[in-house]
């Protein structure tokens, strides 16, 4: 990642990548009167598509209408030039999924901490009109002790035609509604449901439809009821009821804060503390607000009428959080996706060690491979081209000593390096074997036939 436009871009300096995803990258930058921002700029190879720009200009027509302190507020944008951007609020945090991998679930004061904001951050989204569709324990940065709602980017108003494929769907398998998973519509009820989830996994440490394959965790949601085996007894029936199969049966966002005031924590859990937020340095400066309770909108018309352009399913940026940047998908693995009934998705994240291992595989088999190649290919010329032969052998031979050498000095692999001495005096005692069994004639056709095969694979790939 680095800096478009000469560090800067529009009126924001940038200073550091903050993270990366499909379809942008965020920054962390420096607006012109030095308050620290998050800008996320569009991919260069994105900015000729037309589907990519409609869908920062839904995401900016989205932050816009919201406004609310458990949201990232938005400060600016621009889609015209060639790195169209979008700027935000920095929000000095931890997404809540590294929030419970590194210290355990949510629990007493901070567990109805967590439920009131995130309950006013959705009610203020749907009373702007907004759905948005990708609400996740990595979308919800913990700063200080309160919540605050991040990523907008495959969010939809209620009042216009979404832009998403038919039969596709966007977002994280657990958290999105069964209505979603089974090609319905994507109403302000599938928001509740993945709040309901949220809450649950912060509340347990576990995902409520727990893991493995996208098909199979979608198939739970639909045919089985979550896991809230350790969620408080005071929040439980609300979550159960949040998560319930049939969109009519949960409750409209804007009951949801009075929903929470109104539960009793509880000997255990303590009751919630209902001070103020402490007063933070903001770029805007607002009180807190109460969701006034709204009449619940109608759902948007069925996906199958909509006329849209395609939406490229790729996955999202989380929040600029403190320290080391987060990848996309999080610690739990929980980026945004195209998901398909019956298809299953590679996480595109992996440890260090499993791509040591793979390069380790590949380059075992490049080695072995070029060997009996080069070595057939000498065999083959060392009747009437005998110095072909001996440039083939010497060739490769050198090679191996290279990497054998860099590999045991420089990287201290030994392993690797008796590999590339074994195939390099391999290649010739194979040349010579082959030489003295086959005629020129039989190794030429065998020669032919590998190289055919080898350029037919490169072309079907």
């Amino acid at each position: 990642m680095g800096a478009p436009d000469g560090e800067h871009c529009g009126p924001y300096r940038l200073l550091s990548p903050l993270g990366a995803g499909g379809f942008g990258e965020v920054h962390l930058a420096l607006d012109p009167e030095g308050r620290t921002v998050a800008v996320k700029v569009l991919h260069p190879h994105l900015t000729a598509d037309g589907t990519a720009l409609t869908r920062l200009a839904r995401e900016v027509e989205a932050m816009r209408r919201v406004r609310s302190p458990y949201v990232a507020e938005f400060l600016g944008a621009s889609l015209d030039g060639g790195r169209p951007y979008v700027a935000t609020r920095y929000v000095q945090g931890r997404p809540l999924n590294t929030v419970v991998a590194a210290d355990g679930p949510v629990t007493g004061d901070d567990l109805g901490r967590l439920a009131r904001g995130l309950a006013e951050a959705l009610a203020a989204i749907h009373a702007a009109g907004v759905v948005h569709r990708d609400l996740k324990p990595a979308n919800v940065i913990i700063e200080g002790n309160e919540p605050v709602v991040i990523d907008f980017g495959i969010a939809c108003m209620v009042d216009s035609a979404a832009v998403t494929v038919s039969g596709a769907v966007l977002g994280t398998p657990g958290y999105l509604a069964p209505e979603i998973l089974e090609g319905g519509v994507t109403g302000p009820e599938a928001d509740v449901f993945s709040f309901a989830a949220t809450l649950a996994y912060a509340a347990t440490g576990r995902h409520p439809y727990g893991t493995g394959p996208a098909s199979a965790v979608g198939y739970r949601v639909v045919h089985h009821d979550p896991d809230l085996d350790d969620v408080p007894p005071w929040l439980e029936p609300l979550l159960r009821e949040c998560l319930a199969r049939d969109p009519a049966a949960r409750p409209p966002a804007a009951l949801l804060p009075l929903r929470i005031d109104a539960l009793d924590t509880g000997p255990a859990a303590g009751p919630v503390d209902s001070a103020p937020r402490p007063a933070e340095p903001r770029s805007r400066p607002e009180a807190r607000p109460r969701a006034e309770p709204a009449p619940r909108r109608a759902p948007p018309p069925a996906r199958a009428a909509e006329t849209g352009a395609p939406e490229t399913a790729v996955s999202e940026i989380a929040a600029p959080p403190q320290g080391p940047p987060v990848p996309a998908a999080g610690l739990q693995g929980l980026d945004t996706r195209e998901w398909r009934p019956g298809r299953r998705i590679r996480s595109a994240v992996f440890p260090p060690e499993a791509r040591e291992r793979r390069r380790a595989v590949l380059h075992r088999r490049w080695v072995v491979g070029t060997g009996l190649l080069v070595a057939l290919a000498a065999a083959t010329a060392r009747s009437p081209l005998p110095e072909v032969a001996l440039l083939l052998l010497t060739a490769y031979g050198v090679a191996m000593l290279v990497d054998g050498g860099v590999a045991l000095f420089a990287r201290r692999n030994r392993a690797r390096a008796v590999l590339d001495l074994g195939c390099a005096a391999g290649a010739v005692g194979l040349c010579a074997l082959l030489g003295a069994l086959f005629s020129p004639l039989t190794l030429a056709l065998a020669l032919g036939t590998v190289v055919l095969v080898l350029v037919v694979i490169v072309l079907s790939s």
